[in-house]
């Protein structure tokens, strides 16, 4: 398999999730970097969750998935984060 081969056909609905610590802006600071390689994003697209504790939150945001380079690039930018403790 080559770099450029996936699994996936696009386009296609695909989940992100990101979680890190429960702060207030944690949401937006996740939007805001995939809204940076996704032009359309409803807030039916987004769910927050807070853990059992209320200390973490992970946001899951779906989006409608272009290609493997778009998704590479989305989640190197949720990694290079700080807020940003673990991606799915």
């Amino acid at each position: 398999m080559s770099e450029e081969d996936t699994l996936f056909e696009f386009p296609c609905q695909f989940p992100i999730k990101a979680m890190g610590k429960n702060r207030a802006d944690f949401d937006l600071i996740v939007l805001a970097i995939i809204r940076q390689h996704v032009d359309d994003i409803s807030d039916a697209q987004v769910k927050t969750r807070l853990s059992k504790g209320a200390k973490f939150a992970s946001v899951t945001v779906t989006i409608e998935a272009s290609s493997k380079k778009q998704l590479d690039a989305i989640y190197q930018g949720l990694t290079d984060c700080p807020e940003v403790v673990m991606t799915l």
